[in-house]
């Protein structure tokens, strides 16, 4: 008997029960994953290794490689958990500097709101909503360049507010408006 022959006969002998097995182990879709792994091991070792009666040699495979499968599982999880643990501690530590971070978003809340509204809206598209240059021209229905001189314009006007509200107390910063005789590109909705 050839080792495909023998392979075919323990196959068609075995293959109900040792899916029923590795089924009651982990479940329908899972045991037919591990019956097929099985069967993978028993082709490879079929010459030499699988012994008659094969079956319970065959539900050794499949319990080693469920628990395999398991370890595996327990493994990614402990990572996780890890994982988790370990942004957990970043946060805590991130909780101390929280007052420093509450001023710094508070500033640059306060520039972005001195802002003329087009600056804010192509700034927040950009920067927070996270469109590309060509997206945004498509939003704001105007053209890459002329979109690309707005975002200039808005990006250095943001710095000029941010300065000035680091340099100043939050409440005394008025909004700064820039009172514009530089005729600006044409975008819908944008003021000349």
């Amino acid at each position: 008997m050839t080792p495909a022959e023998r392979f075919h006969d323990v196959y068609e002998e075995c293959y109900p029960r040792v899916l029923a097995y590795a089924t009651s182990l982990v479940g329908r879709q899972v045991g037919e994953d591990i019956t097929s792994e099985t069967f993978t091991v028993a082709w490879r070792r079929i010459h030499a290794d699988v012994p008659h009666p094969s079956l319970p040699w065959l539900l050794g495979v499949a319990r080693n490689l469920v628990r395999e499968m398991r370890r595996t599982d327990a493994l990614r999880y402990l990572v996780a958990a890890q994982e988790a643990q370990r942004l957990a501690s970043g946060t805590q530590e991130q909780a101390r500097d929280v007052a420093a971070t509450v001023a710094d978003r508070h500033i640059a809340l306060h520039a972005l709101a001195s802002l003329p509204e087009s600056d804010r809206e192509l700034l927040t598209l950009i920067a927070w909503h996270g469109l590309s240059t060509k997206e945004a021209t498509q939003v704001l229905k105007c053209t890459g360049a002329a979109l690309a001189v707005r975002l200039y314009r808005a990006r250095r006007r943001l710095e000029k507010a941010l300065e000035a509200a680091q340099t100043s107390e939050p409440a005394e910063a008025a909004p700064a408006r820039v009172a514009g005789t530089t005729p600006r590109p044409h975008c819908e909705g944008a003021p000349a």
